[in-house]
């Protein structure tokens, strides 16, 4: 059975959150993590083909991206770039909590939950994934990378037994294939066994990935 798009938008703890509920006896938690400019209805399109028993959260960035949206790191002039771990750091340990006291307010189990992210938001869920790997199940990264910074923690082997996701595109003008590549190595580093989907695509999730995505979250 399929997940149908039924969503309710909820301010909690001054964060918004769009949320899809689940009517499973045992809900799994899947947390969706929009990209730079993006806000809490980004993430959505690629959930169609989920699981019905993912209780779903997508919460909105804290910090105003400009032209318009939402970003995960504060605005940082004196750094501009991509952002680094110590940039996010702060928003995934906000994050963290946010899981943590949303799931305790509804009585859901999430000890552990999935997560995936699209461009910066993919980037921050390999930073979540690496503070806390005892937490994070599932992690499907889109278009991202590894941000620097975590060199002294991959060395630790955080994610070994990890299954991690990842998808990119090979005409991708905003985060070169190559960056991805290198990130999948960074991955494997730290001891996560990883699952590629490369395709044709531009900064996007092409079909084939997108489909790839859903049997990597619908598997046990």
């Amino acid at each position: 059975m399929l997940a149908e798009i039924n969503t309710e938008l909820i301010t909690f703890n001054n964060w918004s959150v769009r949320v899809r509920a689940s009517q499973s006896a045992s809900p799994r938690l899947l947390v969706l993590i929009h990209g730079w400019t993006g806000d809490e209805n980004s993430m959505w399109v690629f959930t169609r083909g989920l699981p019905a028993d993912y209780w779903m959260i997508a919460p909105r960035a804290p910090h105003a991206a400009e032209p318009g949206g939402f970003s995960w790191r504060a605005d940082q002039p004196e750094t501009p770039g991509r952002p680094s771990l110590e940039m996010l750091r702060p928003v995934a340990e906000g994050l963290i909590q946010l899981i943590d006291e949303y799931s305790a307010s509804v009585n859901l189990e999430a000890k552990q939950f999935d997560l995936i992210g699209f461009s910066q938001g993919a980037v921050t869920v390999n930073v979540m994934g690496m503070l806390h790997p005892r937490r994070v199940r599932k992690m499907g990264v889109l278009a991202g990378f590894v941000p620097s910074g975590l060199e002294d923690i991959i060395e630790q082997k955080p994610l070994a037994g990890k299954n991690i996701f990842v998808a990119h595109g090979t005409q991708d003008p905003m985060v070169p294939v190559d960056r991805a590549r290198a990130s999948v190595e960074l991955l494997e580093k730290a001891g996560a066994q990883v699952t590629y989907c490369e395709d044709e695509a531009v900064h996007k999730l092409s079909a084939n990935c997108l489909r790839a995505l859903e049997a990597y979250l619908s598997s046990p």
